[in-house]
């Protein structure tokens, strides 16, 4: 194989990564071919055995570790290596982080004998139980009902603090080093903390440490283990060297620093490396990402420069007036035609003027809906129902990226908390008349109505208990209690019959249901909550057959955030009996009121779209698009007045600039920031333009959603093009 490594450097859709995928399987047939050219002229014996022995070759040496930024990049990496070497070779496609955490579980004996932990299993905990679980032990510490650090809530403090160790473990710094950054960087620039380092690097320290005796471990700890102990064991060296012939990563400029550390160590033991790096395309600058100390691995490779494909010239013609328009005030010109804009006072009149250029466009048949990307600097629940309900009544299909909403915003994930505190003592508080109702909605289940010219089609279908029923059965039937809250018989109001057949029939199927399960908790019959509601969900929706794939989603997200939860409070040795009825009932409350907080998001997988969502409208944040490395013909850029195109349309984590290794501990001022925003908008322009090939409209309001006047950076843009 050839031991050269490569470093390939280009703009946006350039073919970096195609020329990444060619250049892996240029080697794997250099392998092949070199060792059948070792074979040839032996004797006829050891010509048999050729054939095998490259098989073998095949099949356990030409392991490759392929990296890509995220989960999205890494899905779309592994499915074109596979396809464009017809799955003959065997990868490991992860992204950094992902092939972090792996090696952590995997190695963690060595660790538990290294830094002589408790030899338990590790769980990881997820970032709303990581915060939780923090301000618990840092509470009386902080004391922030007394102190009241400058107003800023327990909530956004406890994040900040987590993050600093984030941070510092992406930086390849240790923990104990964290004061002596923020000392020197908070000196000049302020403590907007006012806490002193000394005092934070103890929080931080008294944190991990908490979290490795019980075996917990969090994003941040997991890669200081990773940089400060694994990649420095000789034994893990050796089975790194031994794993791994190759290494391919994508988009470099998104990595953190740490995965400097691993990759300086492959290139040191002659694993031959590819690399693609953007300059133009740096998302997560601010989140963990150390760009410029990426790039110092350049050094060690052989340059691959490549230039833009001719099918997208939009940068080549635009990226430049359009820079000059935004940093020079006083310039005056005028963008060529195949930039327009949508200019309008109010921002109702800005998405419906939007989204009806969209519709009329498709109409015309000049355009299909998977060629349009709708692209805002941020947004709100208003500007995405508004856009996605005009398209969907013009029969246009929208795809919001990454549209994570939180679980509580489900209302089966609802009904299935209301019902639960019905079942389990204690949880009284947590039930109202309002869900009490909307729960008997939910989990009435479905009646479908047919004529006799329906039989074989399917109808529309609806609850069996309407909302109307609903009311007056939680009106009248609910009995609220703290301990014990209680569903009365439909008959124990005197208008019973106003309830009708079907809605009497379902509501007293739901008590019977409940009866049984009370029954079941009393007799310790229910293992935990989480089987419990695993059951509600296969007897109320199970065998529906017409919940939606998001509703389906949102349903195995509670599941799962469930478990987790059960398992952290075993771990913990809260809930050892399930004879502790007040313990258990404490455990629930803290789980109901952490989803109803929204800190919990739904997730689902996968992320590409089958059939007609395929030919979808693009609806993203400029983070969310850029993140994608998707491309489209046309480009509605919304709210172009915007301040937020100066930010990216993502915000920088507290603490990210002291972190960065070009700059490790130095103050971040006003000037810095003015720069890093002039640079910021420079990349975004550069990259959204060579993501465009057709059109891009400017879509503009003067006065924002707040009722303020709208003067961005891009505002010069928008008085530079022809209005529609």
């Amino acid at each position: 194989m050839i031991s050269e490594s490569i470093w390939i450097v280009g703009p946006s859709q350039s073919g970096k990564t195609t020329r990444l995928i060619k250049q892996f399987y240029v080697w794997i047939q250099n392998k092949y071919y070199a060792l059948e050219n070792l074979y040839t002229g032996e004797n006829e014996h050891n010509s048999k055995n050729h054939i095998n022995h490259c098989l073998d070759i095949k099949q356990t040496s030409a392991k490759f570790l392929v990296l890509a930024a995220n989960n999205e990049n890494r899905r779309r990496l592994s499915d074109k290596v596979i396809n464009d070497t017809y799955g003959k070779y065997p990868v490991r496609c992860q992204t950094p982080l992902g092939f972090i955490q792996d090696e952590v579980i995997l190695f963690w004996p060595l660790l538990v004998k290294s830094l002589d932990l408790k030899a338990q299993f590790p769980v990881l905990l997820r970032p709303e139980t990581e915060q939780k679980l923090a301000a618990k032990l840092w509470h009386k510490s902080l004391d922030i009902e007394t102190q009241g650090y400058k107003g800023m809530g327990e909530y956004r403090l406890v994040r900040r603090l987590l993050d600093c160790l984030q941070l510092a473990a992406y930086a390849a710094v240790a923990c104990e080093d964290i004061t002596t950054i923020l000392t020197s960087a908070l000196i000049v620039e302020g403590n907007n903390l006012n806490l002193e380092p000394e005092f934070i690097a103890f929080l931080l320290l008294n944190w991990r440490d908490w979290c490795l005796e019980r075996g917990f471990l969090t994003y941040g700890i997991v890669t200081e283990l990773y940089g400060q102990h694994l990649l420095q064991d000789s034994q893990y060296q050796q089975q790194l060297h031994k794993r791994y012939q190759g290494l391919l990563a994508d988009d470099v400029q998104d990595y953190p620093a740490i995965t400097r550390h691993l990759f300086e160590f492959l290139l040191d033991n002659n694993v031959a490396s590819v690399f693609t790096y953007n300059a133009d395309s740096i998302v997560r600058l601010g989140l963990g990402a150390d760009p410029c100390y990426m790039e110092g691995l350049a050094s060690r490779c052989q340059q691959k420069i490549l230039i833009e494909s001719s099918k997208n010239n939009m940068a080549n013609i635009l990226a430049t007036p359009m820079m000059k328009l935004v940093t020079e005030s006083m310039t005056l010109s005028q963008l060529p035609p195949i930039v327009k804009t949508i200019q309008t006072t109010s921002r109702a009149q800005l998405l419906r003027q939007t989204a009806e250029t969209i519709a009329e466009a498709i109409k015309t048949r000049n355009v299909q809906p998977k060629e349009i990307a709708i692209i805002a600097p941020g947004l709100d629940a208003i500007a995405r129902y508004t856009l996605i309900e005009i398209l969907n009544k013009q029969g246009i299909t929208v795809e919001t990226l990454h549209d994570k909403r939180p679980l509580i915003s489900s209302p089966l994930v609802r009904a299935l908390l209301t019902i639960i505190s019905f079942v389990y003592p204690g949880l009284g508080r947590l039930v109202d008349r309002d869900k009490v109702a909307e729960m008997l909605v939910l989990l009435s289940g479905n009646e479908e109505k047919r004529t006799k010219d329906e039989k074989n089609t399917v109808s529309s279908q609806l609850p069996k208990i309407d909302l109307v029923r609903a009311g007056l059965l939680a009106d009248y039937c609910f009995v609220p209690h703290i301990e014990r809250p209680d569903l009365l018989p439909a008959r124990t109001f005197k208008r019973w019959d106003r309830l009708g057949y079907t809605a009497t029939k379902a509501y007293s199927e739901i008590l019977a249901w409940l009866k049984e399960q009370r029954s079941q908790q009393e007799l310790s019959l229910i293992p935990n909550p989480v089987f419990f509601l695993d059951k509600a969900i296969q007897h109320f929706f199970g065998n529906d057959g017409s919940l939606q794939y998001h509703q389906i989603a949102a349903l195995r997200e509670l599941i799962e955030t469930a478990q987790h939860y059960w398992d952290i409070d075993i771990r913990l040795g809260k809930s050892q009996t399930l004879n502790d009825n007040h313990q258990m009932a404490n455990t629930i409350a803290e789980f109901i009121q952490l989803l109803r907080q929204g800190c919990i998001t739904a997730n689902p997988h996968p992320v590409s779209t089958l059939g007609h969502l395929s030919n979808a409208v693009i609806l993203a944040t400029i983070f969310q698009y850029r993140s994608s490395r998707r491309s489209h013909p046309w480009h509605f850029w919304l709210d172009t007045g915007s301040q937020l195109w100066a930010k990216g349309g993502a915000a920088t984590l507290f603490g990210a600039n002291y972190f960065l290794h070009n700059r490790l501990g130095k103050s971040w001022t006003a000037e810095d920031e003015q720069l890093a925003e002039n640079q910021r908008l420079r990349r975004i322009l550069s990259d959204l333009l060579a993501r465009v090939s057709t059109r891009v409209y400017l879509c503009h309001s003067k006065l924002a959603i707040n009722g303020q006047e709208q003067i961005g950076p891009l505002l010069p843009l928008v008085n530079a093009c022809i209005s529609l």
